[in-house]
């Protein structure tokens, strides 16, 4: 009954208490009874209990708890997870390493020769000072032959020197064509100026001074009769058509005509256009009137600098002169050179060439 009226009193609480009051109290009585006044007395107590309430400092203790728990918890996982990066970082190195260490072992194996003298089996220390001091000796014998053999080889360059240096010059100055030559001023060739070409005159190059023959610059045509050659002592005349008589030094049955001509490898200019390409070749009598042809032939300087050409004197004719005609050169627009002619053949008597002319002793 009380937990009854204590709920009903808590729903309408107000009006029930002022109804009470008006219908019990008479009018103009103001006498209360007592269970009236313990019923209000009740009311008001239950007006002035607060509603519960959760304490301030548990709240905040609580909020402690749960700050340290999620610290801890956070402490917790970043250690976990150095952990598992600092193991990571260990298997990886762990793997770089193995790898090297494979490739290490593979290239020794595999690239590295293996050694031939490797020896089999463990040297004591007396055998290795046995093994050195032996190799020692072999190294002293070794160097005792070579001292012996420099001796030797001095005393055979000391004796041999001139006879090697005589050699060797006598190489140099031989004359490859093994061919008597009757075009040489030594044994009693010379030119025929009239029915030989003019020299060539640069106009740029012509000073006063190269008036003068011991100033001048160009050669003359006698040096083709000399054996001296190398690059630039030649004779040069003006364009690429060009004739030179020779005096033989008698009557010469000819039979090859050699020309000479450095490569071009040794060219000052870089080349050999100014070599002669395409030539004929005549034998002349004593009157200058009576011209033998004895061939057409084709000098190539991508061949040897000596070449020979057997001329086509048949039946064999002795000749006192000897015609050499230049048709075309290897491109240079100016002036061709002559280096070295030669002329082959057999010298014959001046009675037995009289004969075959036909003309008195």
């Amino acid at each position: 009954m009380g937990w009854k009226l204590s709920a009903e009193a808590g729903a309408s609480e107000p009006q029930w208490a002022d109804r009470l009051w008006r219908g019990n109290q008479p009018a103009g009585s103001r006498v209360v009874s007592e269970e009236q006044l313990d019923l209000l007395s009740t009311l008001d107590l239950r007006q002035e209990v607060p509603p519960p309430r959760v304490s301030k400092n548990f709240l905040n203790l609580l909020l402690q708890v749960l700050s340290v728990s999620l610290s801890l918890v956070g402490d917790v996982l970043v250690i976990v997870y150095r952990e598992v990066c600092s193991i990571r970082f260990l298997l990886t190195a762990v793997s770089l390493l193995s790898l090297f260490l494979a490739a290490l072992w593979w290239g020794l194996l595999y690239l590295v020769p293996p050694l031939e003298n490797e020896p089999k089996e463990m040297l004591t220390l007396s055998e290795y000072h046995e093994r050195v001091r032996s190799q020692g000796q072999q190294l002293q014998q070794l160097q005792a032959e070579l001292d012996k053999l420099h001796k030797e080889v001095s005393s055979v360059r000391a004796a041999n020197s001139e006879r090697v240096a005589k050699i060797v010059f006598q190489r140099l100055n031989e004359d490859f064509v093994r061919k008597p030559d009757y075009a040489l001023s030594s044994v009693g060739a010379s030119i025929d100026l009239e029915k030989t070409s003019h020299d060539y005159e640069d106009a740029n190059t012509a000073y006063f001074w190269n008036r003068f023959s011991f100033w001048n610059y160009a050669r003359p045509p006698t040096v083709i009769l000399e054996p001296d050659v190398f690059p630039g002592n030649c004779w040069a005349f003006e364009g690429d058509q060009g004739q030179v008589v020779i005096r033989l030094p008698g009557r010469v049955q000819l039979s090859d005509i050699t020309l000479q001509h450095p490569p071009p490898s040794v060219a000052h200019t870089g080349g050999a256009n100014s070599a002669p390409r395409d030539f004929a070749v005549y034998g002349l009598q004593l009157d200058d009137e009576t011209e033998v042809f004895l061939g057409k032939f084709t000098f190539d300087v991508e061949k040897s600098e000596i070449q020979t050409f057997h001329l086509q004197n048949d039946p064999p004719t002795a000749f006192p002169k000897v015609k050499i005609q230049i048709l075309s050169n290897w491109g240079h627009p100016r002036f061709t050179c002559l280096y070295r002619v030669r002329a082959h053949g057999m010298r014959t008597s001046e009675r037995a060439g009289d004969s075959a002319t036909g003309e008195p002793h």
